[in-house]
């Protein structure tokens, strides 16, 4: 298993304009954007043994995390 977390603006990095714009003028987004950054950190955490956790445990945050970043991928793609 890889170890590399997955920022937002590595996944989509030609949306990075787009994301800085909706942090601003979209609360729902900016809310969306930092629960992301919230599991994406706990995934790497327990994926590196910093905060070791049980495979359940782990996998629904990576569940979580890609459910986020789905959400935010359609907000980002939405026509304005």
């Amino acid at each position: 298993m890889a170890h590399t977390p997955h920022e937002l603006h590595e996944e989509f990095p030609d949306l990075a304009d787009r994301m800085t714009a909706l942090k601003t003028e979209d609360s729902h987004f900016a809310r969306l954007y930092e629960e992301y950054h919230e599991v994406n950190r706990a995934v790497h955490r327990a994926e590196t043994n910093v905060e070791p956790t049980d495979q359940f445990t782990e996998e629904k945050l990576r569940k979580d995390r890609a459910k986020l970043k789905d959400e935010l991928y359609k907000l980002l793609t939405a026509e304005a």
